[in-house]
C-alpha cells in the first residue's frame, strides 16, 4: 500500500513539473532566458579558458621584470621607480620680489 501511495505522490508531481514547464514555455521571455542560461556554460569556459593564458603571461612577465632587475644590476644603473616624482610647476617659473620700499612722489 505505501508502495503505491509512493507512486501517486511521485506521479503527481511528474505531472505538476511538467505543467509548470509547459507553462513556462508559454512565457515570451522565458525564450530569451532559456537561451542566456544555456550560453552561459560556453561563455564560463571560454573566461577560464583566458583566466589560464593570463597566469602564463603573468609568470613571463615576472621572469622578464627578474632578468630586467639583474641587468640592472650588472650594469650599476639604479633602479627606476615604479611612479615618476612628482615635479612642482611653480617652483622655476616664480619671480623673486623686491624687498626694497618704493619712494613715495608726494614729497
Amino acid at each position: 500500500m505505501a508502495q503505491r501511495g509512493q507512486k501517486d505522490l511521485l506521479h503527481k508531481l511528474a505531472d505538476k513539473g511538467e505543467e509548470a514547464i509547459s507553462k513556462l514555455a508559454d512565457v515570451p521571455a522565458a525564450d530569451k532566458v532559456l537561451n542566456a542560461a544555456s550560453g552561459m556554460g560556453k561563455r564560463l569556459d571560454d573566461m577560464q579558458k583566458r583566466i589560464r593564458g593570463l597566469e602564463s603571461i603573468e609568470k613571463r612577465v615576472a621572469a622578464l621584470e627578474r632578468r630586467v632587475d639583474k641587468l640592472a644590476d650588472a650594469t650599476g644603473s639604479t633602479k627606476r621607480r615604479a611612479t615618476p616624482a612628482k615635479r612642482s610647476s611653480s617652483a622655476g617659473t616664480s619671480r623673486a620680489r623686491s624687498t626694497t620700499p618704493k619712494k613715495s612722489s608726494s614729497s
